[in-house]
C-alpha cells in the first residue's frame, strides 16, 4: 500500500485537527472524518462524515488522531462502535502530544488484541496553528520503517516528517522540542517585562532582537503578542503541564538530571494555579509581571 491508494481518515478537528484535515483534503481529494459535532464545511468540500469510530474505521486504512491525548483516544477503541470493531487492518497515527511509554504500552496491547491487524505510529506535530493552515509543520515519527514510511506520506501536505526511531520516538523528540519552546516563551515573556519596565520600545526591541541570535520561530509567531500582552488563546498554556510532565518521565526514565525543567514546570504549574492557563503561552509576560507590579515610583532607566 501507499498513500495514493490508501483511504485516510481523521478524528478530531480541533484547532489542529481541522486545519489538517482541510489540507488532506485538498490534496487527497476524499477524507473521512468523525468529531463530537458535525462539520458541514469540510462535508460540503468532499469529506465523507463517519457517524461513528466503527464507521470510521470500517472504510479507512490509514486514521490519523487529533486527539488530545491518549486517553480521548483510548475511550475510542472498544465496544461495538469502537475504532477495534472492524474487521480491516488500520493504520492509527497519534499526532497528540503524549507520553511516549504510554504509546509503546498501547502499540503492545493494540498488537495483542488484534493479532497485529491494528498498528501505531506516533507523529506529533510542532508549528502551531499557523503552521497547520500553511503545512509547514514538523511531524516526529516514530513506529516501524514501512509503516512510518507510509506515515510520512500520507501527513505530507500538512508538513515535513522524519522517522526519528522505533514507537515512541517521536514523543521523546516531541518532548524536546517543548522544553525549548517552554523556556524560550519563558525567557520572552521575562525579557519583555524588563524592557517594559524600562521604557524601552518593545516593538522596535523585538524586531532588532529577532534578527540576532534571539531570533526565533516563535518569537516570530508572538512578537505581536508579546509587544501587546495580548494573550488571547492560540495555543493554551495548560497544554505545556501535561507535555513537561512527559518530559520529566523521559529525565527520569534516562537518569537525566535536568537544570531547566523543574523550573519550567513550576513556572507552568503557576499560570495554571493563576488562573491562566487558558491563555495563549505568551501569558508568560503577564505572570513574570504579576508575581511583582511595577512600583509607583519612576525607575533610573
Amino acid at each position: 500500500m501507499n498513500a495514493s491508494s490508501a483511504t485516510v481518515g481523521i478524528i478530531g478537528l480541533g484547532s489542529m485537527g481541522r486545519p489538517m484535515a482541510e489540507r488532506l483534503l485538498a490534496e487527497r481529494g476524499e477524507l473521512v472524518i468523525h468529531a463530537r459535532r458535525p462539520q458541514p464545511e469540510l462535508v460540503a468540500a468532499g469529506a465523507t462524515w463517519a457517524e461513528s469510530p466503527r464507521e470510521l474505521a470500517m472504510c479507512v486504512d490509514v486514521m490519523v488522531s487529533v486527539l488530545p491525548d491518549l486517553p480521548e483516544l483510548e475511550q475510542l477503541l472498544d465496544g461495538p462502535d469502537g475504532l477495534l470493531a472492524g474487521d480491516r487492518d488500520l493504520l492509527i497515527l497519534i499526532a497528540s502530544t503524549s507520553s511516549a511509554p504510554a504509546v509503546r504500552a498501547l502499540g503492545d496491547r493494540l498488537h495483542a488484541q488484534t493479532s497485529g491487524r491494528v498498528r501505531l505510529v506516533d507523529c506529533p506535530v510542532s508549528g502551531g496553528e499557523d503552521g497547520a493552515r500553511a503545512g509547514t509543520l514538523s511531524i516526529m515519527l516514530g513506529g516501524a520503517e514501512a509503516d512510518t514510511a507510509l506515515a510520512a506520506e500520507v501527513l505530507a501536505p500538512c508538513g515535513t516528517a522524519v522517522h526519528l526511531g522505533p514507537l515512541g520516538a517521536g514523543q521523546v523528540a516531541k518532548a524536546c522540542n517543548q522544553l525549548v519552546v517552554s523556556a524560550t516563551i519563558l525567557a520572552l515573556g521575562e525579557a519583555t517585562v524588563l524592557a517594559d519596565r524600562s521604557s524601552i520600545d518593545l516593538d522596535r526591541m523585538w524586531s532588532l532582537l529577532a534578527g540576532g541570535y534571539a531570533g526565533s520561530r516563535l518569537l516570530e509567531a508572538r512578537h505581536s503578542k508579546l509587544v501587546t500582552g495580548d494573550d488571547s488563546a492560540s495555543g493554551m498554556a495548560k497544554y505545556m503541564v501535561k507535555d513537561l510532565r512527559f518530559a520529566a518521565d523521559i529525565a527520569a526514565g534516562t537518569g537525566t538530571d535536568a537544570v531547566l525543567l523543574p523550573a519550567l514546570r513550576a513556572a507552568f504549574d503557576e499560570i495554571v494555579d493563576r488562573g491562566l492557563g487558558d491563555r495563549d503561552i505568551s501569558v508568560t509576560r503577564r505572570l513574570v509581571a504579576e508575581r511583582r507590579p511595577r512600583p509607583d515610583d519612576t525607575n533610573e532607566f
